[in-house]
């Protein structure tokens, strides 16, 4: 685990630090934030929730610092999975607060966590999942290095929502690597009591309310959908996922009965309605397949071959798609989702 070394700039005297801290303390101690007043975001979780995490590794590891990721917004990659902007984005704006500064990015000078600080990371697991990249609770780790260093105040948790946001990476890395479904449904309580572990640690660290998504409807990704021409959905994929939510609803009921203090935000629900146009919005003319379509499934969104040629077909308009890759949707899909419980999010936030 990475450790975080705290500093104090050499030109303060001591006694003017110490008349500093001091009045922090007596901050913290009348910190009384108003109903909705929440002015800081963490987040931990993966590739649905980083904003630019992941560390340049190559293109073929880190597709989302190579175009066409963020061709939509901000022009450019910056290590979103999209062509624009990602959950962490939507939550955001609905607390009326910038996107908060990636922990990679954190040195680039004290204003960037004036908004809190993003720790998802793509790839990433409630436990290992064999890529090197921290699992949720060495995420979590982070933020309490952070804190145990003064960047951020008693005061500034008591102002804080965090979001966690786990998408399955879990379970496909159990099933790739046994080549078996069967040992991804055996994980599922395992993962889910983690999960409800990491939420309390979380809440225990002083965030006053913590926002924790489910899971959406796996198998009607475009990874599983391309090998049915890109209409079925994979049916154990989408059960998987539904144990899972279900199991998750029940622990966290466990967790907070009142809900509020941590909200089980349904992404389920918006995005099978989406793929399966029941009755979801009607502006995507695509939902089971990638505005970024590799040419095959051994290749990737944004991959190119020696001479600097495409192995991937590009849409030329991602706002008719729902997904721009094959497991992430687009910024329009994001959208469309985050439209569907920005009331739940508000009403949370209030309570």
């Amino acid at each position: 685990m990475e450790k975080t070394k705290c500093t104090t700039p050499l030109f303060f005297p001591s006694i003017f630090l110490a008349s500093i801290l001091l009045l922090a303390r007596e901050t913290d101690a009348s910190c009384n934030p108003k109903r909705g007043s929440y002015n800081k975001l963490f987040v931990f979780g993966d590739s649905f929730a980083d904003t630019g995490n992941l560390g340049k590794l190559g293109r073929e590891f880190t597709h989302c610092w190579y175009v066409p990721y963020g061709t939509t917004f901000p022009g450019k990659p910056t290590g979103r999975f999209s062509n624009g902007r990602v959950l962490t984005d939507f939550v955001a704006s609905f607390m009326g607060v910038r996107s908060p500064v990636p922990y990679k990015s954190r040195k680039a000078g004290s204003k960037v966590v004036s908004y809190g600080m993003n720790f998802a990371v793509g790839g990433a697991g409630v436990f290992d999942t064999g890529n090197f990249q921290r699992n949720l609770s060495e995420q979590i780790d982070l933020l309490k290095q952070q804190i145990d260093c003064g960047v951020f105040s008693v005061c500034d948790l008591k102002m804080s929502v965090g979001m966690v946001a786990v998408s399955g990476n879990d379970y496909s890395y159990v099933a790739s690597r046994k080549n078996s479904t069967e040992a991804a449904f055996d994980m599922i309580p395992s993962v889910v009591k983690q999960i409800k572990s990491d939420i309390e640690r979380v809440l225990n660290l002083g965030v006053a309310k913590v926002i924790v998504t489910n899971l959406h409807p796996l198998g009607c990704t475009p990874y599983f959908t391309r090998g049915r021409n890109f209409t079925d959905c994979d049916v154990p994929a989408n059960m998987g996922a539904l144990v899972h939510n279900t199991a998750l609803k029940q622990a966290l009921s466990q967790l907070d009965r009142t809900q509020s203090s941590v909200l089980l935000l349904d992404l389920n629900s918006p995005f099978y309605d989406i793929v399966s146009q029941v009755k979801g919005p009607k502006k995507f003319n695509i939902t089971r397949r990638p505005c970024c379509e590799s040419f095959t499934p051994d290749n990737y969104c944004g991959e190119i071959d020696d001479s600097g040629n495409r192995k991937y077909n590009l849409c030329t308009n991602p706002d008719q798609y729902f997904y721009w890759d094959d497991v992430h949707p687009t910024q329009a899909g994001w959208a469309a989702v985050a439209k569907s419980f920005e009331t739940t999010i508000r009403r949370f936030l209030y309570q």
